[in-house]
């Protein structure tokens, strides 16, 4: 395949080093370490303001979804930015919101203040997760799906340090102080580390010659690809399995004390933590190790085989977790299972799109996929309130579950043979 910016023919003598290369993706993926506790970290928050102001869970996890919901929807937008004028200015920008967000819920004292503090904390990280995620697609053609993994690892497997301090803090300092020490902190090294990101320019990554990956020689426009029927089965696709990973994440403390085994203590390994701590510990580490662990392996055996693979691991392991999780010990290694074969979506769906719709404008075609995560984020107050009307999880665990199987089946009998007739279709139109 050849390499082509606007047109031109690639510039061999320009080729950067492997090593500048890695030192580009490192970068992105430390601004993604810093942005992972404005999602992952929330579920410590939520018993804390409830027993403060007396509000029901489900409307203080609109929140989370408001926050997930302007995380994703506006990835576009900020892609295009990424796109036409480099990554700095945008995650720049991220970091500073970023840490405006968790300030604003370190003085909220009424839901829309938690609700506007999660918008302005989930723009900025948004910006910054989506330009991560373009850049390395773009750095690494050759290297598509494991690059996106260790990207969205920092994401996925970022806030695992933290899980203890942070409930240590709530504990001794208060949730509202907590929020402003930790959203300051990694609000301040996001807008350090924007200075150092650049995007590649025309010759400086090598070809691609992978016969295992379907990849188009064509560069669709934005405008082109949400006219694409495919888009939206990928859409699809990416909201049913989203969902049930978001409804884990958001909830994972609560269902722990609705099934009572937060407190309980648990020994693996010779290490020794409360259920709900060592679960939440083992899940980001998960699901951070699954984003590359997934990606270099669609590399090998292709982005639909991985899916198959991926998602139909998923919807056993949200059965298990229903049917053996009220086990502390079964607990933690279910739902360590559940995250470690969902977070591989946000490395498997961003190189699929990116491999079908061409690298020019990775980051906003990317970024318009990624918004499925935002529609997957509005199904997680219904689990709540399905939660809540029937006094059990059981019914969201069974349609999570069920949903999972069918994106399995999507991607092997659907996906796989339609990608490989759009892509050999633009190659001759290229």
């Amino acid at each position: 395949m050849t390499d082509t910016v606007h047109g031109a023919a690639p510039v061999a003598e320009a080729r950067v080093s492997d090593a500048y290369r890695w030192t580009q993706l490192a970068i992105g993926v430390a601004a993604m370490v810093m942005i992972a506790n404005y999602q992952y970290g929330w579920t410590f928050f939520v018993p804390d303001i409830q027993q403060k102001f007396g509000w029901d869970r489900a409307s203080i996890q609109w929140a989370f979804t408001l926050f997930v919901l302007f995380e994703t929807w506006l990835v576009p937008v900020e892609g295009w930015f990424v796109d036409k004028y480099g990554p700095r200015l945008v995650v720049l920008i991220g970091g500073i919101l970023c840490a405006i967000g968790w300030a604003i819920n370190a003085q909220a004292t009424t839901l829309n203040g938690f609700y506007l503090g999660m918008i302005i904390a989930g723009i900025g990280a948004g910006g910054v997760y989506g330009t991560c995620v373009g850049n390395a697609l773009k750095w690494f053609p050759d290297k598509r799906g494991l690059a996106a993994g260790i990207t969205a690892a920092g994401f996925g497997a970022g806030s695992a340090l933290t899980v203890a301090p942070i409930q240590a803090m709530i504990k001794d300092s208060g949730f509202q102080t907590t929020f402003l020490y930790f959203g300051l902190g990694q609000g301040i090294i996001i807008v350090i580390l924007a200075f150092l990101m650049f995007s590649p320019k025309a010759g400086q990554v090598p070809t691609v010659q992978n016969s295992n990956v379907i990849q188009t020689r064509r560069n669709y426009q934005p405008t082109e690809v949400i006219r694409q029927p495919i888009f939206w089965l990928m859409y699809f696709m990416f909201v049913i399995v989203g969902a049930g990973g978001l409804m884990v994440t958001a909830n994972l403390k609560p269902i722990a004390v609705d099934w009572k085994v937060d407190s309980v203590p648990v020994t693996l390994m010779a290490v020794t933590m409360t259920a709900v701590t060592f679960a939440a510990t083992i899940d980001r580490v998960l699901n951070g190790l699954t984003r590359p662990f997934f990606g270099w392996i669609s590399d090998m055996i292709g982005r639909e085989n991985t899916m198959f693979i991926a998602f139909g691991m998923e919807g056993i392991g949200i059965w298990g977790l229903y049917m053996l999780g009220h086990d502390p010990v079964w607990f933690v290694l279910l739902s360590g299972f559940v995250f470690f074969a969902w977070g591989e979506i946000y490395s498997l769906f961003p190189s699929t799109c990116t491999d079908t719709f061409g690298s020019k404008f990775a980051a906003t075609n990317a970024g318009l996929l990624y918004t499925a995560k935002g529609t997957a984020a509005l199904l997680v107050p219904v689990a709540n309130y399905m939660q809540q009307s029937s006094g059990t999880w059981d019914t969201v665990f069974i349609v999570a579950a069920g949903a999972n199987i069918l994106a399995s089946l999507l991607a092997i009998a659907v996906l796989k043979p339609w990608r490989k007739s759009v892509v050999a279709k633009s190659q001759i139109a290229a």
